[in-house]
């Protein structure tokens, strides 16, 4: 668990660190979106991650790995447009910006940690395309909930989508990040 924790902390900081550059190039631009655009752009990515595993080409340079860096920051911004739930106000600083992503990084962490304990770590053993499969699978979860304005029977809610989004991705950063070594 050693290893993973320390490769799930280098993915998230080098994330963390693109996030960081956007909020200093763009503000907090992001937060006129309201968590279901913030749903659509993670579908964005992810669709074009499958476009690309199934066409085994692509035709812009941004990789598969920037999308899934996309997918994690995207589902952390989600979680804090519905922490904040305000979406005229969309001045956030440096400071709270960052301090609102390290707590929902760190909110994935434990769960990943948790989940981690009871299955063994099978991500392990999973292909790239089968993360984004999932990812997707989370994300029409989502919007279903989303359309339903957030009325569930049985499930825990947008929320353990994002969250689960965010280790989905960490997981194949770490993967892909292990193939490039």
């Amino acid at each position: 668990m050693t290893n993973t924790s320390g490769q799930y902390d280098a993915v998230s900081s080098y994330c963390r660190e693109l996030y960081m550059k956007k909020m200093r190039d763009y503000g907090s631009s992001w937060r006129v979106l309201r968590p279901s655009s913030l749903t659509d752009q993670i579908m964005i990515k992810a669709r074009r991650i499958r476009s690309i595993d199934e066409k085994g080409t692509q035709k812009v340079n941004d990789g598969v790995k920037g999308e899934f860096i996309g997918i994690l920051n995207y589902s952390v911004m989600a979680l804090i447009q519905i922490e904040l739930n305000n979406y005229e106000d969309i001045n956030l600083g440096m400071d709270e910006g960052l301090k609102l992503y390290d707590k929902y990084v760190a909110e994935a962490k434990k769960l990943m940690e948790d989940k981690n304990h009871d299955y063994g770590e099978a991500w392990r053993d999973m292909r790239i395309g089968s993360i984004d499969d999932i990812i997707l699978m989370k994300l029409h979860r989502i919007k279903q909930i989303e359309d339903n304005k957030g009325v569930t029977s049985v499930s825990e809610g947008v929320e353990a989508g994002y969250f689960d989004m965010i280790n989905y991705a960490a997981f194949a950063l770490i993967l892909i990040d292990e193939n490039e070594q």
